[in-house]
């Protein structure tokens, strides 16, 4: 596996920018411009909705580096 990956240094930003970004994209090309989404009427809360999922996705998992090692 990439040792960038590895890293939560590392991970955790890279993974809260690209969620932000995906949630900008959505709001860009599929958002709802009448007002009554509440997620994707305004480009900053889905956006900021895509960065809380991206950090949710780049926070490290319970595995061990043995467990993953050993398969």
């Amino acid at each position: 596996m990439n040792p960038f990956f590895n890293n939560t240094k590392l991970r955790i930003p890279f993974a809260v920018l690209t969620g932000a970004a995906i949630g900008y994209a959505y709001y860009y090309f599929i958002g709802c411009y009448s007002g009554t989404c509440p997620i994707t009427s305004t480009w900053h809360v889905s956006t900021l909705y895509g960065a809380l999922g991206g950090f949710l996705i780049g926070l490290p998992n319970k595995k061990k580096q043995n467990e993953i090692d050993a398969n």
